[in-house]
């Protein structure tokens, strides 16, 4: 793909480019290289919106989930979970909520951390987001990552390092939810992750109040995901210390952290 195609087939890169690779020609700096340092969050507006997106590639990040830490010890918020991988010389370069959980913090639905499923798939009826159907299931493993609908997952499961299951989906196959409303009346804070078709994982958390239908827009038709999960409204929090972003709600279920390889 050359850069002109790859650039109109990501809007945020595109941005990106304009506001920044003047800089980075002026140090002599390749494109290769000028992509690999950026940081992997920053600011992006959206219609009327405002969101903080992350992008990680799992060819170049490792993408982990957290509940509790070695001694079975709930790690509860992104600031323990960072103090915690700094002290065994590791750096999250950003993390965020991984999903919805019990008021005991565990998590609801399928969850597998390290290849080790902790919980099962939820696919019975039920009232609230999660229960929204089609659900679904954010996965790593074999170095990629993916989105699917949980009943699609289930019929082909595949070997995963990390699953979390969430609901709803936002987008499934490049269509929005067929329950979303462009008029709702329901605006909140809300965060989800989506796969774009190079594999690139984006998450995103929104800066202000939006509906469903709008933040699912964000990701199919400004950050290129064909699939995209909702993670979590009201408590939706992010560690994102490059933009100077410290979220520390506490008493979170599972995790996402996200590591440079080979660190």
């Amino acid at each position: 793909m050359d850069l002109v195609t790859l650039l109109q087939s990501v809007p945020l890169l595109a941005t990106l480019v304009k506001s920044a690779l003047p800089a980075a020609v002026g140090t002599g700096m390749g494109l290769g290289q000028w992509l690999a340092a950026l940081p992997p969050c920053r600011d992006h507006t959206f219609e009327s919106a405002t969101y903080l997106v992350c992008e990680a590639d799992p060819k170049h990040y490792s993408i982990e989930l957290f509940w509790k830490d070695p001694d079975g010890k709930l790690y509860q918020s992104l600031h323990n979970l960072r103090t915690a991988q700094r002290a065994v010389g590791r750096t999250m370069l950003f993390g965020i909520n991984a999903g919805m959980y019990h008021p005991n913090l565990a998590p609801v639905g399928l969850y597998v951390e390290r290849g080790q499923q902790i919980a099962s798939a939820k696919i019975g009826t039920g009232t609230g987001n999660f229960s929204m159907q089609p659900n679904g299931i954010f996965y790593l493993g074999g170095g990629k990552a993916g989105v699917r609908a949980t009943k699609d997952y289930l019929k082909r499961p595949p070997k995963v390092d990390y699953a979390t299951q969430s609901g709803p989906m936002l987008v499934i196959d490049g269509k929005l939810h067929p329950k979303f409303q462009a008029g709702s009346s329901s605006r909140k804070i809300r965060d989800g992750v989506g796969v774009r078709a190079d594999g690139v994982a984006v998450f995103a958390i929104s800066n202000d109040v939006v509906t469903f239908h709008e933040f699912a827009r964000l990701f199919r038709d400004e950050l290129g995901c064909p699939n995209a999960l909702f993670l979590d409204g009201s408590i939706s929090s992010l560690y994102a210390p490059a933009i100077g972003r410290n979220d520390d709600f506490w008493n979170l279920g599972p995790m996402i952290g996200v590591f440079r390889r080979g660190r």
